[in-house]
This record gives C-alpha cells, structure tokens and sequence, in this order.
C-alpha cells in the first residue's frame, strides 16, 4: 500500500512526543498493585466543550462523574477502585438506573431519536475522556483521546440518538491509559431502544437483566493488580483469576422460575474473550448482536464472546423448578501461540489461563413467578449494506494487525493522536469493504502471502530471519485481536479461514454470528474477514484500534478521516 511518508509513523523511525501520548508503558512494567499517579493535566484541551449549547433541547440530560471510590467487594479491606457515577438531570426518570451493588457505573436508557446531553465531570487525578461504544455519533462527541480533559474539567457531549435498538457500552479512551482505568472501574452500559423493537415486547423492567464480564486480580489486602508481569502482560493482555459479574465477585444472580428473560451480555475484560456455553448442554438463544437485534432468533451450543463484543440472549425459565440453578461456562478452546504462553506463564498465580473452563455465572431460582413474552420469529428488517455498491468493491482496503519489532502494530504503523495516511483517508456519503487481517498466523506467514512464511523473505530462512520484524517470532505472536471501528455500524460479509490453525478454528468455530450489525470483530490468528460500512453524516477523525486495551495502550490504535 501506498504510504503518505509525511503523516505515517513506522516503528523504529523518529517522531515527536505530544502532551497526551508522554506516558510511558515501560514505567509499568514492575507494577503490582495499581498505583495512580497525579499527571501533569491541570488544563485540559478541550475548553471548547465545557459549555452547554442553550440551542441544543436535551431530552435526557444526565451529569457523569469519574471519580476515586472505596467499595466493599470482598471481606476485610475495601477495594479502590474508580467509577462512573451518574445523576439524571431531567428526562426519563428511567434513563440512569444502577447496576447491581458493584462499581460499575450506571446503566443509561434511551430511545432512537431523542435528544441527550452528558455532562462528564472529571475528578480523577489525571486526564480522561468517555467514549460511547458502538454509537453513531458526530467527532466532538465521540471521546478521542486528543479531546482528553484534566481534573476538576468538564466535557459536554450533546448528540441525537440516531443508533437502531442494541447493546452498546461506555468506558475512558485515553491513549496510554484506556486500559488501566477500564481495569480499574470505569465502565457502563449504554442501551438504545426504537418502536420496531417495542413492537416485538421482549422482556423488559426486572426481565430485560444486564450482565457484564470481567475477570480480575486481587492482592492479600483486597486491591486490584494490574500489569504485574510487566511486559508479557502487556504483550499478551492482561488476565485476572477470577470472574466479575456487574462487579461483583460473587457471580451469583437471582431470577425467578417460571419466567422468560433477556440477558444483555457484554465481554467488559481487558484482554479475555469467552466461549460461552450453559452447563447443561442447553443451547444458547441468541437475539441480538452489538448494535442490533438479529433478523431471527439463532441457537448456538456455544458463543465466541471478544472483548466488547455484547449478545441478547433469550432465556426462558417457565419449565425451570424454584430451587434450581443454572450455571454458565466458558468451555475451554485453543487460544493462540501467546494465548498458551500466557496460560503458562501465569500458573500458579492464575487459575484461569486463556482458554480453560471456568463457571462464569451462576443463576439461582430463588423464588416463583410467571410471565407471557414469546419468543418473536421474527426480530428484526435489515436492509444490508450491498456490495456492488461499494466504491472499492474490486480493491477492499486491507488492514493486517501483527506484531512488530515487539509492538502491536495495524500495517506495521503505531499511534499517532492526529495523524492519517492516504489508506485512511474515506469520503462522506460512501460504501466501502474493508479487509481486516489478523497476521499473527501459522509458521507458513499469515496466509501464505508477502513472502512473510517460514521460507520467504521474511521467514526464518529468508533475508529478514528469525528474530527480525516479520520472521519467524512475528508468527508466533498467535493472538486474537478484537477490532473495534468508531463511528460506523458494519455487516459481515466474509470470514476466510484458510490461513487459522485447523487446532484453533475447531475449538470456536460454531461460536461465531455474522448477522445484524456490529461495531466490533474478533480476529483469530490467521483469520481475514471483510466488513462493509457506509460513511455518512459526519465528518471528522476515528478511530479503529484493537480492543484488547493493552494492545490498544502499546499503539495498536490509529485514525481514520472522513472528509
């Protein structure tokens, strides 16, 4: 591809260090506990945001502020941890509604076309912005990371809902620093209703039950641990050693037999992604995808949950007894060279490697009760993006995420807070395919192309060798990567195959749904998949990084314009 030599930074060249990209992953390296330093972000960037637009009639008008907290997890000392804390201004009053007894922040509820305006405060002790995951939002209020705002600041986002009914979420996107402070609490969910799906009645008030993923590590003295195999973690993705539901450590919820629920089920982990299954070999009924419900109801004997990603599953309890339970999986799968190091790595201070089994959740019928919502054959009408509309549908743009030169990298670039090459570069009003690629193949090269196999150029045996950028050690950073677009909702048109790992792709193959439309993908190693998105209504700078949050902070994360 074409590289614009005046905005594009290649690994190893020299480049300016800005104000919001001095932190330096390398100083936490030794960390053992979460320590949260006072950065130099007394003026903030983004005073043209500060103010409320009297032009702008909020329908729902909510103050979010990101503060420190002490909370009761588990017994003995309390835990630190950061949060959202939300307070509903006018609207709605079921627009805020608080998430369980965790640290996690609130969950917001709106409607497709009303107006909202979110006043985020910061008072944490250092800079931060709110990113809303999966909306289709205009630049200023989308939480780029050079809109960052210090502490004591305030950030007005004020934008229509123009997203269909889905599962979206909301977290900080500081560059450097998104991982450490989602890690450390901030987090939220963000759900968008519209008339096509309160056509339907799904289940809704008690039954329509949020549940959000996280694994964590905890010390002696109950505090978090982040980073605590320095380099490696950040390489691989943090892992914590045991599973959080709505933050909360005991992974318990209690419904009622008899009863049919939703589950809006969203992967809030740092770096795991899960392969969800119920204990007891009953099939997963999945409705909802990301940003969308599905066309039709889907059974699945297991799901391929990335980071971000989020599903709707229906679950119906009617024939289920008072006093049973039921006890969701992650059914153990092969994650990747990395993923099995890591695992390996990690034993003995975490019992939960990569792709092993663990209970993720345990759901108790506590008590009786009765409901009538049936399941819809039919969910939702799409109208899907068509290829022969798309302007480069004879040349995707392709974009392959590897390591290089011991960095996580998106065609051999890193971040930059500004800068876009011609590759990046899209125009408003039009359709375009992209390639994704996850590199990160078998010993051969990602898919036997670029000479970047064992025997090519960039092989073990070729010119560039074994441990040059591109050789043999590029190859066995087998990682999955989950790819995340701002901005843009996208359909699926293609999962290619051929270049994972026949061990890896039979562990989660029937794990995947391809339907509706989504925000994020998760990329095996060896996996392309092709993706076809529209650009339209807003111009401005976006992001798309990988999710895997360490991999974002390390630079696996660049812009794109639409101009």
């Amino acid at each position: 591809m074409k590289k614009n030599k005046t905005n594009s930074k290649i690994i190893g060249e020299e480049s300016q260090m800005d104000r919001r990209n001095f932190i330096k992953l390398g100083s936490l390296g030794a960390t053992v506990m979460i320590t949260w330093p006072l950065l130099n972000s007394c003026n903030g960037f983004a005073t043209e945001n500060d103010k409320v637009d009297p032009n702008f009639q909020a329908d729902v008008d909510i103050e979010l502020t990101a503060k420190e907290a002490n909370v009761q997890l588990l017994p003995g000392s309390k835990t630190k941890v950061w949060m959202f804390d939300g307070n509903l201004i006018s609207g709605d009053k079921t627009a805020v509604q608080k998430l369980g007894n965790g640290y996690l922040g609130p969950v917001i509820r709106v409607k497709k076309g009303q107006k909202i305006r979110i006043r985020f405060i910061n008072q944490l002790p250092e800079e931060s912005i709110v990113h809303w995951h999966g909306m289709h939002v205009p630049e200023k209020d989308d939480g780029h990371p050079k809109d960052v705002i210090g502490n004591g600041e305030t950030y007005i986002y004020e934008f229509e809902i123009m997203n269909r009914a889905g599962t979206y979420w909301f977290h900080p996107h500081p560059h450097g620093r998104t991982g450490p402070q989602v890690y450390n609490g901030l987090a939220g969910l963000f759900i968008v209703t519209d008339d096509e799906e309160q056509q339907l009645k799904l289940p809704s008030g008690e039954y329509d039950v949020p549940i959000v993923i996280q694994d964590r590590q905890f010390d002696d003295n109950n505090q978090l641990v982040y980073l605590n195999r320095g380099r490696m973690d950040r390489m691989n993705g943090f892992l914590g050693n045991r599973i959080l539901i709505n933050g909360n450590p005991d992974g318990e919820l209690s419904l009622q037999s008899g009863c049919v629920y939703r589950l809006r089920i969203l992967n809030g982990s740092n770096s795991r992604f899960y392969k969800l299954a119920w204990e007891d070999g009953s099939p997963l009924v999945i409705i909802g995808k990301d940003g969308s419900l599905l066309d039709s109801p889907t059974s699945k004997p297991y799901i391929i949950l990335g980071v971000a990603e989020r599903m709707d599953v229906w679950l119906d309890l009617s024939n289920k007894p008072q006093g049973s339970q039921m006890i969701m999986k992650s059914l153990s799968f092969s994650p990747g060279m990395m993923g099995m190091m890591g695992g390996m790595m990690g034993r003995g201070q975490n019992n939960l490697p990569l792709g092993s089994e663990y209970q993720i959740l345990k759901i108790r019928l506590d008590n009786e009760g009765s409901n009538r919502f049936t399941l819809p054959q039919k969910l939702a009408v799409f109208n899907k993006l068509d290829p022969a509309n798309a302007i480069n549908r004879s040349n995707p743009r392709k974009f392959s995420f590897f390591m290089r030169r011991m960095q996580w990298t998106i065609n051999g670039r890193t971040w930059e807070m500004t800068g876009v090459t011609d590759e990046e570069s899209v125009k408003l009003n039009t359709t375009e395919i992209w390639e994704l690629v996850n590199s990160g193949g078998g010993m051969m090269g990602d898919t036997g192309e670029d000479d970047e196999g064992m025997m090519g150029n960039r092989g073990m045996m070729g010119k560039r060798g074994m441990m040059k950028d591109g050789g043999m050690m590029k190859n066995m950073m087998q990682m999955p990567h989950p790819i995340h677009l701002h901005q843009v909702q996208f359909n699926i048109l293609e999962r290619d195959v051929s270049g994972v790992d026949s061990k890896i792709w039979n562990s989660v193959k029937d794990g995947f749904i391809d339907g509706g439309w989504q925000d994020t993908v998760l990329l095996m190693p060896g996996m392309r998949v092709k993706l076809i998105m529209r650009f339209e209504d807003f111009k401005g700078l976006f992001l798309y990084h990988c999710h895997n949050l360490e991999h974002e902070d390390m630079g696996m994360m660049r812009n794109y314009k639409i101009s």
